[in-house]
């Protein structure tokens, strides 16, 4: 063989041919490989992204090896450098000028991908659907009698539902009906902060003017105004003011007026003689919508398995949908490499709050069944058939899928490339075995439990 590159294709032929890496493992992370040097003890290739590089090596290497050694007869070493860190190149190394390109392109997906808070960019579910129909009554019958136990609305639900979409929907909608009235729309912070400031500068009337003279007021977050009196006490006579005019009034808040203790009960039982709406998490399909509504803003071609892998895993705000979208965009972007479960599970965890759970991944799952088998992630992953390791790694798919509802296919992928009908084999034997071996159905129930209790932290 004439070069390091012809040696490499050959080790993918072979790979490929022998059933080793199926070909969507070959075109998805073995052909990004870029062949540096090769020495009869160590091959040496570059990859874009250090996310690249962790696939391989935890899921390939031991299969490249095994390749290597067929071929050539020699023991050889698998290492995989990032290109940020390998000696600059014009080949290999993007030039400053096409980083930022890159950024620039990046930037301006993102910025098709905004939109507005409209009526009509709400996606509508049964976890939000009174409270959307409620917001475009108020819109459109603002200031009608007929409507006046619509005031004030107050819309409740935890962060991230969408509350702020809808109160500031019902400003827009109203500003292009009714141009001329006068819409004030701030949050309970800011209505705090201009209120010290008036004070400061002994301009308290002017603050007056403001707030008690709209046509329509919209607060949001209003749970913020608890425990500070004077705010309490000037939104009071702003409410009142307003509310005796036949002034709308639109609230949204993280709990519900009962729940709201630390507000003055003159608040409370006010926000109670008007509507109140609830948002709460939204359902599987109404995610799956959010997802797919982002990734076409963001002309990210995002596969099904994908989509329903997320839409499974974030399930309790809106925003960590749509951030996870958008992480996965740079990913893509950057890598170049096609999305997969295992990047999304990447990307999820990044956008997690530190309050909820990190979703376990099947490195975490392989690791722990690793451990209490007394074998490697490696092995796990490859092609050795010891009673040991074939029943560790029949346990370690079950596992896989028992706890994360992957595709077959792509469970298939993450150990070693087997294909569907050897992971529905092995998912059976397992669950053939525990019903008749409670030795052994106590031990994959505590390897789940343990497993899910640390991703709890």
């Amino acid at each position: 063989m004439n070069s390091f590159k012809e040696l490499f294709d050959n080790v993918k032929k072979y790979c490929l041919e022998n059933g080793k890496i199926p070909a969507i493992g070959i075109k998805t992370w073995i052909d990004p490989l870029t062949p540096i040097n090769f020495d009869g003890s160590n091959a040496i290739f570059s990859v874009g992204t250090e996310f690249q590089k962790n696939i391989v090596m935890g899921t390939y290497a031991s299969v490249l090896t095994d390749a290597f050694l067929n071929l050539l007869g020699l023991n050889v070493n698998i290492i995989i450098n990032v290109e940020s860190d390998t000696p600059e190149t014009p080949a290999s190394v993007p030039t400053e000028a096409e980083l930022e390109q890159k950024n620039a392109e990046l930037e301006k997906t993102y910025k098709f991908a905004n939109y507005d808070y409209t009526f009509d960019t709400f996606i509508e579910g049964p976890s939000n659907s009174f409270a959307l129909a409620c917001s475009k009554s108020v819109a459109k019958n603002c200031g009608e009698h007929e409507i006046s136990g619509y005031n004030p609305l107050f819309i409740y639900g935890p962060s991230g539902m969408g509350k702020t979409h809808l109160i500031t929907a019902i400003a827009n909608e109203v500003r292009n009906t009714r141009p001329e009235y006068n819409i004030v729309y701030t949050t309970s912070e800011t209505f705090g902060n201009d209120l010290i400031a008036a004070i400061q500068k002994n301009q308290i009337s002017d603050f007056h003017e403001k707030y008690r003279n709209a046509d329509m007021l919209l607060i949001d977050d209003i749970q913020f105004l608890a425990g500070k009196e004077r705010m309490q006490e000037e939104f009071f006579h702003t409410f009142y003011k307003l509310h005796q005019e036949g002034k709308q009034i639109v609230i949204t808040s993280d709990k519900p007026p009962k729940e709201l203790i630390t507000l003055e009960a003159r608040l409370r039982t006010r926000f109670e003689g008007g509507l109140i709406a609830d948002i709460s998490a939204p359902d599987f399909e109404t995610r799956l919508a959010i997802i797919t509504r982002k990734s076409e803003l963001l002309d990210l071609k995002m596969p099904s398995e994908v989509s329903e892998f997320m839409a499974n895993r974030l399930k309790s705000n809106i925003r960590q949908l749509e951030g996870a979208v958008i992480r996965l965009k740079a990913l893509n972007h950057f890598a170049g490499s096609p999305i997969t479960i295992s990047m999304a599970q990447s990307v999820i965890r990044d956008v997690l709050t530190d309050e909820q759970p990190i979703p376990i991944t099947v490195e975490k799952i392989i690791s722990e069944v690793s451990t209490v088998y007394g074998v490697s992630p490696e092995d796990l992953r490859s092609n050795k058939r010891s009673q040991q390791i074939s029943i560790a790694r029949k346990v370690a798919i079950y596992v896989v899928r028992e706890i994360t509802d992957m595709p077959l296919a792509s469970i298939g992928t993450e150990f070693g490339g087997r294909d569907h009908s050897t992971i529905v084999y092995s998912v059976n034997s397992v669950v053939a075995a525990i019903q008749k071996d409670a030795n052994l159905n106590n031990l994959v129930n505590d390897i789940i439990k343990n497993i899910r209790d640390k991703s709890k932290g």
